[in-house]
């Protein structure tokens, strides 16, 4: 059977764990490279260190997506030692500090915003040149329903997903002509360490959720894949929803 996507090579941003670590694997078991790209060197490496004793392709290399030239040297890595660049997965993000907007500490605040919605531009202008020059490329930002409605104590969080969804909006009304496919993905609530910093919070109907109700990160990074497929391609420039059955029976996810 024809694999759409092996030989691609794929940057994965928050690769260390959760969402970005399911997602790295998935890639690796279909034939993409990946250069897993996060703030803690050793979960990378001992991930990059798995995917090569599995017989796949990974390199990992410490980034803070809050700092555009990480990001470019990420980028300019990827093209020098695996050869290309044909994905980028915009995934870090971080939910600390939840408080009360009144109650927020600014600098704190302001580190949220940077990883969470400047990290997806900055990550967005670090492969858009490249992209462009190969007429083709794909970006998927990891979004979340904090994007389209107000929760307690998540200012931070949510006014940040809501600029990253406008933000894949731009990119793909810019770029869809070109070859670059822009997608966002919202998960739901999905079982990762944030989901245990929610709880602990005990701040919104979220924290309130019972654990086993979270899907398993393996979910988001089957979709990612299929994302990056051409059987995706009728979805170019929106957010797909994984709460949403008949996309989950599309994407091959059980019920």
């Amino acid at each position: 059977m024809n694999n759409p996507v092996m030989g691609k090579v794929a940057l994965v941003t928050g690769a260390s764990r959760g969402i970005g670590a399911a997602t790295a694997r998935a890639f690796a078991d279909q034939g993409i490279s990946v250069l897993l790209a996060a703030r803690t060197e050793t979960e990378i490496n001992e991930l990059a260190s798995e995917i090569k004793l599995a017989g796949g392709t990974a390199i990992a290399q410490v980034v803070d997506v809050a700092k555009y030239e990480d990001l470019a040297r990420a980028v300019k890595r990827c093209i020098d030692e695996l050869g290309g660049l044909d994905i980028i997965v915009n995934n870090a993000g971080v939910i600390d500090p939840i408080s009360h907007l009144a109650d927020s500490d600014p600098h704190s605040w302001a580190l949220a915003a940077d990883v969470n919605y400047k990290g997806v531009y900055f990550g967005m202008r670090a492969v858009l040149p490249h992209f462009l020059a190969q007429q083709g490329g794909t970006i998927v930002t990891v979004s979340s329903g904090a994007a389209h409605g107000p929760m307690e104590g998540w200012s931070h969080y949510c006014s940040a997903k809501a600029g990253a969804h406008m933000l894949s909006r731009c990119a793909h009304k810019e770029n869809a002509d070109k070859g670059v496919r822009v997608f966002g993905l919202s998960p739901g609530t999905v079982a990762t360490e944030m989901q245990v910093k929610i709880k602990a919070s005990g701040i919104n109907p979220v924290s309130q959720l019972d654990p086993t109700v979270h899907i398993d990160p393996s979910w988001p990074a089957r979709a990612i894949v299929w994302l990056c497929t051409e059987a995706a391609d009728e979805f170019c420039g929106e957010e797909i929803s994984l709460k949403d059955e008949k996309m989950r029976e599309r994407i091959g996810l059980a019920s």
